[in-house]
């Protein structure tokens, strides 16, 4: 008897945890379409990934949205800024941050906390000048076949908004994947794709 009131407590408290972390919202401020960009061409030609940042630079949240959305936002036609195949919006975006792990909810225009781990030394356990970084994506999917494709079409996007920007980005395999599949509290069919660093150069 004791022992499932034990349990029955752990549990209330386990829900209360995971309810009071899934409040957590991060409202993001509405991406500028209306910006004046580069022509396309210029952009192709001058985009390069880059290793270096200015650490004491922070990237704002009204930046942070824009390029959250290219990387996997909703159009004006209600589907992803990127290219699908038959639509299979199963690609996933998470920001890091060293107060937690958050979502991108691409429909609400907003990051939903995931948890309260710091999981940025993951993505440079050998590299470590992505500490540099002020913003780290982890792209995410459950579709073992066209998932590394809607992820390289949301890092070119994110690559082409930078260049515009005079950010610096780079797109990197070299993380902890185990370490990120848990600290991103991902299914099991779910899996880690890459690691995009992006802030100012130095």
């Amino acid at each position: 008897m004791r022992r499932h009131i034990f349990y029955t407590l752990m549990a209330a408290v386990s829900l209360s945890g995971m309810n009071a972390l899934a409040a957590e919202i991060r409202n993001l401020p509405t991406p500028d379409l209306e910006q004046k960009s580069p022509a396309l061409m210029d952009l192709i030609n001058t985009r390069k990934s880059e290793r270096i940042y200015n650490k004491n630079k922070k990237i704002d949240d009204k930046t942070l949205s824009e390029i959250l959305w290219v990387a996997n936002g909703v159009n004006k036609y209600g589907r992803r800024t990127i290219a699908t195949a038959r639509n299979e919006q199963n690609l996933k975006v998470f920001v890091l941050e060293e107060n937690g792990v958050w979502y991108y909810n691409a429909q609400d225009n907003r990051l939903e906390k995931v948890s309260n781990e710091n999981a940025i030394p993951y993505t440079g356990e050998e590299q470590k000048f992505v500490f540099d970084a002020p913003v780290h994506l982890i792209y995410t999917s459950s579709d073992k076949h066209w998932g590394h494709a809607h992820a390289g079409s949301a890092y070119q996007n994110v690559y082409l908004y930078a260049t515009a920007h005079g950010l610096a980005t780079v797109i990197r395999g070299l993380i902890n994947f185990d370490e990120l599949h848990r600290a991103l509290k991902l299914d099991k069919d779910e899996f880690v794709i890459a690691h995009q660093p992006v802030g100012y150069s130095e």
